[in-house]
């Protein structure tokens, strides 16, 4: 039987069995949405029991990551309305898990590796909340324009203005956090 007929019909397993094949895409989402690994699981748990109870809301079986993934962005919006994640410190670890990359072959590639990787969400972290939103969606959720127009609520020329917007953002400060006086570089 297929995992949303099983969630329609309460199996606890289809529920279980949901979490684990959705959980780490969705806290990776959440986390890189509202900067903090707790309230990241937070939303996510939100996420499957606002999901378990309401899917009988799901029109078309096919569309349930996006359909998760509509929830887990709306809680995120929520928590970032309740709260000025400003200042709230970026913990750095879950950030490795985002996107982990088997062709390092030595430690000083992985270092580098680890080193972009933190500057990047350091400067993705450092973005207005819409621009970090649809890079999120697009970058690393794989999200098409218009699905993330679809999620958002947004037009898709909005979603493509914010796409370059936040992109441009993302260089200056990538820029900024370089220093190349001595032949390498340095991060700020």
């Amino acid at each position: 039987m297929h995992l949303v007929n099983r969630l329609i019909e309460r199996e606890e397993s289809a529920l279980i069995e949901l979490m684990n094949e959705y959980g780490d895409y969705l806290l990776r989402t959440a986390y890189l949405l509202v900067k903090d690994h707790q309230i990241a699981e937070e939303a996510v748990q939100d996420t499957f029991m606002t999901a378990f109870d309401k899917i009988n809301q799901l029109d078309d079986p096919s569309k349930l990551k996006s359909w998760l993934t509509s929830i887990a962005v709306n809680r995120c919006r929520t928590q970032m309305r309740k709260w000025n994640w400003k200042n709230i410190f970026l913990n750095l670890e879950i950030v490795e898990k985002v996107k982990e990359d088997n062709s390092v072959q030595s430690p000083e590639d992985d270092l580098l590796v680890e080193v972009w990787n933190q500057n990047l969400s350091n400067a993705i972290q450092k973005l207005d909340y819409k621009y970090r939103e649809v890079i999120t969606l697009f970058y690393f959720s794989e999200f098409k324009i218009h699905e993330i127009a679809n999620q958002t609520n947004t037009k898709e020329s909005t979603i493509k203005s914010r796409l370059k917007r936040g992109r441009i953002l993302l260089k200056e400060i990538l820029m900024e956090g370089e220093d190349f006086t001595d032949g390498r570089q340095e991060t700020i």
